[in-house]
């Protein structure tokens, strides 16, 4: 039996009355919805004096492109459509700023203030220290490792949850790393570091070859975290979707560089490579009265 019967035998089952829309009727109610939807956007946007765009050709893992563009990317063909989606929307002479990721294509032949999102590049500064820390690096290989097992056996998550009902802590679950976003190599290892000592508990009661992190790898993930905890603050600040958050540009790097040279005085020992890098990085290209 198909899933489609499957489908139609379980609707009928809780409704007999009623009919499933065919695909066409699924789709014109989507369009339907869309084109509703969108006149209601249109007409917001025509209410206020300035906007700011955003763009970014989003592609999958397997590097399928979400949206069809059938021309080659260069900076007149992106120039066109965005320019015709501006006058589509009647907002052309609105737009003050354009924010891409940096890609050289994307804000050329427009004549409008493009400006780089510095969410994207606080990313990239730090997946760059990342990649150039071995020591980090094998943290990380095994931090995923140790994730994965808790995350993919009922037994090891159950034997988890009873260790940190038998200590007395609030039962969390650890956070998977997500290669595309470095944020979340900063929850896998803080998370991974708070239940440091259930998580080891309960290695030391389950039969498996998983390895577990030495407490040398405690302490180098806990320093990391002092030093990527003001990046992860700024990247959430400034990925604020409701609110306009180009005003906490500048703040948000001259706390980073505060807090980085804060760190870099206080350290009793040479810092490390990913401090070393990210600090380095960051005070000499990303100081606020330089780029911004």
């Amino acid at each position: 039996m198909g899933m489609r019967q499957v489908l139609r035998d379980f609707v009928a089952t809780l409704d007999p009355t009623y009919v499933l829309p065919t695909r066409k009727a699924v789709k014109a109610m989507a369009e339907a919805k869309y084109q509703q939807e969108k006149e209601k956007a249109k007409a917001e946007v025509l209410k206020v004096p300035a906007v700011s765009l955003t763009a970014d050709m989003w592609t999958s893992l397997n590097m399928d492109a979400y949206l069809k563009f059938p021309q080659a990317h260069t900076a007149e063909n992106l120039a066109c459509v965005k320019s015709s989606l501006m006058e589509e929307w009647g907002i052309k002479s609105k737009v003050t700023c354009l924010v891409t990721d940096g890609a050289s294509a994307c804000g050329k032949n427009l004549k409008l203030r493009h400006a780089v999102c510095i969410a994207h590049t606080l990313n990239l500064v730090v997946k760059k220290a990342l990649e150039l820390t071995p020591v980090l690096s094998t943290i990380r290989t095994k931090a995923r490792k140790l994730v994965g097992y808790f995350r993919s056996s009922t037994t090891a998550n159950e034997k988890l949850d009873l260790v940190q009902e038998h200590m007395r802590k609030p039962k969390k679950k650890l956070i998977q790393e997500v290669e595309t976003r470095w944020n979340s190599t900063f929850q896998m290892l803080e998370r991974v570091a708070e239940l440091g000592e259930p998580v080891g508990a309960a290695l030391a009661a389950l039969q498996t070859d998983i390895p577990a992190l030495t407490s040398d790898d405690y302490n180098n993930i806990c320093a990391c975290l002092s030093i990527l905890s003001p990046f992860h603050e700024a990247t959430i600040e400034l990925s604020e979707e409701k609110k306009v958050s180009g005003s906490k540009v500048v703040p948000s790097l001259k706390m980073v560089e505060k807090m980085l040279q804060e760190v870099a005085a206080k350290a009793t020992v040479p810092i490390s490579a990913p401090f070393n890098y990210v600090n380095s990085f960051f005070l000499l290209n990303f100081t606020c009265h330089n780029k911004f």
